[in-house]
């Protein structure tokens, strides 16, 4: 398993359309193979961060939907990030 996390920087009177212009891309990832969780989400603090969490079930379905990274209108909008991925060797249940 393969976790993404992390957050972005944007402006923040900039934060609520770029989260609006992205909700395509959630739609997409929660439906492309081997994704088990994709989440973009305003903080609840900062008003110019918005959180980054993805769970994939394999290295190469992530490297499959990514096939790009972010477009140039996207990377243009960030002012800041700091996302990391995470191989994942063992997984507990908490409920």
């Amino acid at each position: 398993m393969v976790i993404v996390a992390g957050h972005i920087v944007v402006k923040p009177d900039e934060r609520e359309r770029y989260l609006a212009d992205r909700v395509t891309v959630v739609e997409q990832a929660r439906r492309a193979p081997g994704c088990l969780d994709f989440s973009i989400a305003a903080d609840l603090i900062d008003p110019g961060r918005i959180n980054i969490f993805e769970r994939w079930d394999s290295q190469e379905a992530v490297t499959t939907f990514r096939s790009g990274g972010p477009s140039e209108e996207q990377g243009a909008a960030m002012l800041a990030a700091s996302v990391s991925e995470y191989d994942v060797a063992d997984v507990r249940s908490l409920t």
